[in-house]
């Protein structure tokens, strides 16, 4: 039988490093740089581009592995745009959370209108059951597009006011986005800008225990099963990665 070579194979760093250090990125409200200082303190001296790389080429896969372990969805979405600039330019971000506040899928587009809002319905379909309730504001190209979706039709609309605070799901949902915005001065390319924070809700989600309704003690032990998850993902072992 033929071994499969391991996607790690010919970089010069282990494959707990850079699993490491693509965790920190996504995980925490950290840039590339704070990624190489805190690995130079480890002993690890490697470029902040070299980190780039790392989350490029290993980013979507540890998203995946992420989104396929949180098991099945909700049935209801709740759909809320985030207007953002990149370069000085407008955009909008679409974002769909279901009932929980997982997100479901997020998508960077020029236009907030009926075509923007079709293309959101389709690229969600495509990855989700139908659901048995949408919720959004009450922006119109939400219905026109809905009534363009075939699988969409018996679905139940909700509106919801900006008083009645029934979104906030997906309203809350924008925080870590914003967040991380400042936090990188910006974001500069739609492509690089859909591409992360198409793995950054996945990854962060997973590790983003709700504290609040736990003990320390179940926390903890939470936490290190879903660590040990990343890095047996990575072909590693969490008592080597650690070390």
């Amino acid at each position: 039988m033929k071994k499969i070579k391991s996607p790690y194979h010919g970089f010069r760093f282990p494959a707990a490093v850079i699993s490491c250090a693509v965790r920190w990125y996504y995980r925490f409200n950290r840039i590339l740089r704070d990624i190489e200082e805190l690995l130079l303190e480890r002993g690890v001296s490697v470029t902040y581009e070299s980190v780039r790389n790392w989350c490029d080429r290993f980013g979507a896969q540890f998203a995946r592995r992420a989104k396929a372990a949180r098991g099945a969805p909700g049935s209801t979405w709740h759909l809320d745009e985030l207007m953002l600039k990149l370069r000085g330019e407008p955009y909008v971000l679409w974002r769909a959370v279901d009932e929980h506040g997982t997100e479901l899928d997020v998508l960077l587009q020029k236009r907030r209108n009926k075509a923007a809002a079709r293309r959101f319905f389709t690229k969600i379909l495509r990855s989700y059951p139908v659901p048995t309730k949408i919720v959004t504001d009450q922006l119109r190209s939400y219905p026109a597009a809905k009534a363009e979706v075939p699988e969409l039709a018996g679905v139940k609309h909700v509106f919801a006011k900006a008083s009645a605070r029934v979104n906030n799901r997906a309203e809350n949902s924008h925080q870590s986005t914003r967040r991380r915005e400042r936090q990188m001065q910006g974001f500069r390319y739609p492509r690089r800008t859909q591409v992360f924070l198409s793995r950054f809700g996945p990854i962060r989600q997973y590790f983003a225990l709700p504290r609040h309704r736990m003990q320390a003690a179940g926390h903890r032990e939470q936490l290190k099963e879903r660590l040990s998850a990343w890095y047996g993902w990575a072909g590693v072992q969490f008592s080597l990665a650690i070390q």
